[in-house]
């Protein structure tokens, strides 16, 4: 076997430029997800069936249809109707919106799994549905489910590299590029999986200490 990474020295920089390419793109993804994520949530566990049903119906398709498939949405549908839309922001909104269905679900298990007591408590001193919501369920919920949402992030890190396909020049994106210059596919990708890997394990000892934290804080 004929391995020479010395040849993809010169673009290592290039390469790493990547790197904030890809967790800018998770990151804005992660907090479109989010605060599409609360909305749903609350949607979730409203009185109000139609509120439920909607919101239901949008995390059973998000969920239930590949991501891949919803990013090429995004990206080629919109100019067929005259709507210019970047790679970019096709990329952010796919992943935005996929990721705001597992969101929801990770946040209305937070929600359900505060205790009712102070649920109650809360409307005795007549508390309204807003200010308990605000004040009192979500800070509680979201100390509970920081963990689950680090996962998200997580996961969201390793996905990102199929935004790729619509031409953002993320980590996988740069590496093509380099193997289609060098026809070095071997090391350009292995050394983009150890960025990858490093970048998890990163991310994964960040939550482990944020989820001790957590529970000193208990």
């Amino acid at each position: 076997m004929d391995l020479d990474f010395s040849q993809i020295v010169p673009y290592i920089p290039y390469i790493t430029e990547g790197i904030w390419v890809t967790l800018k793109f998770v990151s804005v993804s992660l907090i479109i997800g989010l605060a599409l994520g609360i909305v749903l949530s609350v949607m979730k566990i409203s009185r109000f069936k139609l509120l439920r049903w909607s919101a239901d119906i949008y995390t059973s398709i998000f969920r239930g249809t590949p991501l891949i498939l919803q990013l090429s949405l995004f990206y080629f549908a919109p100019p067929q109707f005259g709507i210019p839309i970047s790679a970019y922001v096709a990329g952010v909104l796919a992943f935005g919106l996929n990721s705001s269905a597992y969101v929801s679900e990770i946040i209305r298990a937070g929600i359900e799994a505060v205790d009712k007591g102070q649920k109650e408590a809360a409307m005795a001193l007549g508390v309204s549905n807003r200010q308990m919501m605000i004040n009192i369920i979500l800070p509680q919920a979201f100390k509970n489910i920081l963990p689950a949402l680090f996962n998200e992030f997580i996961n969201l890190t390793k996905e990102s590299a199929i935004v790729s396909t619509i031409a953002v020049t993320d980590l996988m994106r740069r590496a093509q590029i380099v193997n289609a210059q060098l026809h070095r596919y071997f090391e350009t990708l292995l050394f983009i999986g150890l960025i990858y890997y490093l970048l998890v394990m990163g991310l994964t000892v960040i939550g482990r200490l944020l989820e001790r934290r957590l529970k000193r804080g208990d």
